[in-house]
């Protein structure tokens, strides 16, 4: 597997060796100086052109960067729009264990974006096309302390969905509940949990994309409290896991509303609880949800 040095360099002399190149940078988590360093780490590359289109025509130069294992054009999925004339991808996983995201990126529509991106590097300029940047840094990315009023919209969004949980696994319709799950409730959590990261750190941190950087600042019976939530498709485990996950949702939500002086609604949080409950029990012939 090539390691950093030969990559760097290959990304340079590419650059350097292209008349249409004028200069190259690069981002995401290489460029964090928080991120774990790891053999799975993708380097994120832009080389800002002169125009796009030679490139997109002939894409034989893309091989110069190693024995492609597959790759994908993100640019020209149908269902996505595309801005070619400004900015092209390939993402390209090569034989030797590396992965590239490469794009091509105009002048004028670097200069107008790369100020929105903190973790960028520039690594090459040849003609000084873009502005200075600073040092990179993830602050963009770090946990933001809530208001109470986000405090609040989380707590309700998590309860007022844990509803659609319990009719969905009354009717054992897993798909559905896995979908609610995991990318409606379950981010609640993620959010209410990331809060309790900032609290303990002043809110000098990112957790990462999906969170994944909880573990650093829970304790070993909070981070396995918050993996036994996730569930197959047996739907006496589903229970028990979304149960867990208003455990774990309601005892950092306190934690979070005491630290922050906020008001956490109990009233709220033990009616959803206790239909959770009652609609586990409910039998299937049932007249109606109470009677």
């Amino acid at each position: 597997m090539r390691d950093e040095v030969n990559m760097y360099r290959l990304i340079t002399d590419i650059a350097d060796e292209d008349d249409r190149i004028l200069a190259v940078y690069m981002n995401g988590s290489r460029t964090n100086p928080n991120a774990p360093k790891d053999i799975f780490q993708d380097y994120d590359i832009v080389y800002v052109v002169k125009e796009t289109k030679s490139f997109i025509e002939d894409k034989s130069w893309i091989h110069k960067f190693g024995d492609i294992m597959y790759m994908q054009y993100p640019d020209e999925h149908p269902d996505y729009p595309s801005d070619k004339e400004n900015f092209y991808g390939w993402l390209m996983q090569f034989t030797d264990g590396n992965r590239m995201d490469i794009h091509v990126e105009t002048v004028a529509h670097a200069r107008e974006h790369i100020g929105e991106d903190r973790l960028c590097r520039i690594l090459l300029d040849k003609e000084d096309v873009l502005p200075k940047m600073p040092e990179p840094t993830d602050a963009d990315h770090r946990v933001k302390k809530p208001s109470e009023a986000q405090f609040r919209a989380c707590c309700n969004e998590f309860w007022w969905c844990s509803n659609n949980l319990a009719k969905g696994l009354w009717r054992e319709e897993m798909p559905y509940v896995q979908d609610m799950a995991n990318f409606v409730v379950r981010k609640q959590l993620e959010k209410m949990l990331s809060w309790k990261a900032g609290i303990q750190t002043d809110f000098q941190v990112s957790v990462g994309k999906s969170a994944k950087y909880l573990y650093r600042w829970l304790t070993q019976a909070e981070y396995e409290s918050y993996l036994d939530t996730y569930f197959n498709g047996n739907v006496e485990g589903a229970w028990n896991a979304v149960l867990k996950m208003c455990d774990l949702f309601e005892h950092t939500a306190k934690y979070v509303a005491d630290s922050l002086a906020m008001t956490y609604d109990d009233a709220e949080g033990r009616a959803a609880r206790d239909f959770l409950e009652h609609v586990r029990n409910l039998p299937k012939d049932a007249p109606g949800v109470y009677e």
